[in-house]
């Protein structure tokens, strides 16, 4: 069970990340949620008592639900190390892929791609709705997609429809390297 002196370090930590990631100060907060800059300050030291009412006013005045304000911190930092990643996955002829995420994500694959000088790789067309979107890190790549090829040189980005026929040939004479994002679609519009 936590002690009260949890709950209002919780309170703190959490109301000044709010508060940043809205980029107001405590000033403009304390006027939007009609309290003294004074209580905003008093809160996030963690010295703050706080009525439900200043809870309210605040939670209100940063969009956010009162539970928000107030919970633990729910997960905690992990740096992986290479060998805990999943292994490179094959996904074409000179072409890996490695997931960017650990963890379960059910409407999108984001990986970072390998493709070996030569390697091309055939695209799986999606359900209707599904956006697929490729940054080009290092390299020369083309995508080919609904017969169209799209040469993409680093720092460029294509953004196309993943239900329609699409592949990947690299053009560069050493490895091409990119983020791939698929934006799944589940029910096909």
């Amino acid at each position: 069970m936590e002690q009260s002196g949890d709950v209002s370090a919780h309170l703190a930590r959490n109301l000044v990340s709010l508060r940043a990631a809205r980029g107001l100060s405590q000033v403009d907060l304390g006027k939007k949620a009609e309290v003294p800059r004074s209580t905003i300050a008093n809160l996030e030291s963690g010295d703050g008592n706080p009525s439900l009412a200043v809870l309210v006013k605040v939670a209100r005045a940063l969009d956010a639900p009162i539970d928000e304000l107030l919970a633990a911190p729910r997960e905690k930092v992990r740096k992986y190390a290479p060998g805990e990643m999943p292994e490179l996955r094959r996904a074409g002829r000179g072409v890996s892929m490695r997931p960017i995420v650990m963890g379960p994500s059910p409407h999108e694959v984001m990986a970072i791609v390998t493709f070996e000088r030569g390697g091309v790789m055939p695209g799986l067309p999606h359900l209707p709705g599904t956006r697929e979107f490729f940054t080009l890190i290092e390299g020369h790549l083309a995508i080919i997609v609904a017969g169209e090829k799209h040469e993409l040189e680093p720092g460029e980005l294509l953004a196309f429809p993943g239900n329609v026929p699409h592949g990947y040939q690299n053009l560069f004479k050493g490895i091409s390297r990119g983020v791939s994002v698929v934006l799944l679609s589940s029910a096909g519009v």
